[in-house]
């Protein structure tokens, strides 16, 4: 049976799990702490300090999402002293960049604003200056621009430790560092696979899905709880709706199963067949004689094809019949197509498309 440490919070006496940090145990108690670097499943680095809080008899504030707790703590996690230091953080922060909220696309959605909001800060005490990188529009999945990047480095980890991609790491010093692939390339040059872990980590508008932008804001969209139509692992995700239009594709993290919120290029951005103009909405038929594609019901394609199959298996026999599975389709639906050709047309000559 596992000790537990007792600790009193915010005048709260609580009993805590070993190993556990003061932001798990404050979260735990309902008791807010504002983050902006932790990224839970991802390393506890510490580097944006909003989640400071004071501790007694420590010389200065900790950031809770490091420190483990240890017995006999008093924690103090919203004294004026915290708050004080947390208004300059994010002041600095949102000095130190262009956060044009009017224009970006995670208004709404953003960690920062919600903050500033928070906080009650009107604006600044510093000068506001831009490090005036340009953005990146090069490929037609994800944005990237740099003038509002606080550097939380939580895309960086979510690319090193849960997708293991390893492209992005901070590059240069002070104010000038930055975030990227190796030697300032811009995605589409780069080894990015073009997951979009990044997008959905990004805590404000850094980082950011191209096909969504100007399609909806966040407190118009609906979400969705659906399963991916990819493959046959069944990923879960959130689609994004907006005027009966997917806008773009989320992982949701409270999903732990299969994929635990993450999602592959398909997944995330193969959206855009579901509205394109040249997808097919009805069956077609083409005609014998003149070759043509004629629009038809189900039930009369359904008919076309069991006369067809039926012909063919009683002039030459079943293996003169061959049928290819796909794998956007379930596990279930793969198996019944299986079963079908050898149970019923009577052949084994059935292949899937994933091998291919």
């Amino acid at each position: 049976m596992e000790q537990k440490i007792p600790l009193n919070i915010d005048g709260r006496n609580v009993d805590a799990e070993a190993g556990q940090t003061i932001l798990e145990v404050a979260r735990g108690q309902g008791i807010y702490i504002p983050t902006l670097c932790h990224y839970s499943g991802t390393t506890n680095v510490g580097a944006c300090r909003v989640c400071v809080v004071e501790v007694e008899k420590a010389k200065s504030l900790v950031a809770s999402c490091c420190m483990p707790v240890s017995p006999g703590m008093v924690i103090k996690t919203d004294s004026p002293r915290v708050q004080t230091a947390r208004k300059l953080i994010v002041e600095l922060l949102w000095a130190s960049g262009d956060h044009n909220c009017l224009t970006c696309e995670q208004n709404g959605a953003c960690e920062l604003q919600d903050l500033v909001y928070r906080l009650g800060i009107e604006k600044p005490r510093f000068t506001i200056d831009p490090p005036g990188y340009e953005i990146e529009r090069t490929n037609t999945m994800i944005q990237r621009d740099l003038n509002k990047c606080i550097l939380c480095g939580r895309c960086i980890r979510v690319c090193n430790e849960i997708q293991v991609n390893e492209v992005l790491d901070f590059s240069g010093r002070g104010s000038h560092a930055k975030v990227g692939p190796a030697f300032g390339a811009d995605y589409i040059d780069s080894e990015c696979y073009f997951c979009g872990e990044c997008v959905d980590a990004c805590p404000v508008g850094a980082i950011t899905f191209k096909q969504a932008r100007f399609a909806g804001r966040p407190w118009e969209i609906k979400k969705v709880k659906t399963t991916c139509a990819y493959c046959g692992v069944g990923c879960q995700m959130d689609l994004n709706v907006h005027g009966n239009r997917i806008v773009k594709v989320t992982g949701n993290r409270s999903y732990e199963q299969p994929n635990g919120g993450s999602l592959c290029i398909k997944g995330r951005f193969g959206l855009d067949f579901i509205s394109h103009p040249d997808r097919l909405t009805t069956p077609f038929i083409r005609k014998e004689k003149s070759g043509e594609l004629v629009p038809s019901t189900w039930e009369e394609a359904y008919g076309f094809i069991s006369e067809r199959l039926s012909a063919i298996h009683q002039k030459t026999g079943p293996d003169s019949i061959a049928g290819l599975s796909s794998a956007r389709c379930t596990n279930e639906e793969n198996y019944l197509f299986q079963k079908f050709m050898r149970a019923v047309i009577g052949t084994n000559n059935v292949d899937h498309c994933a091998r291919l």
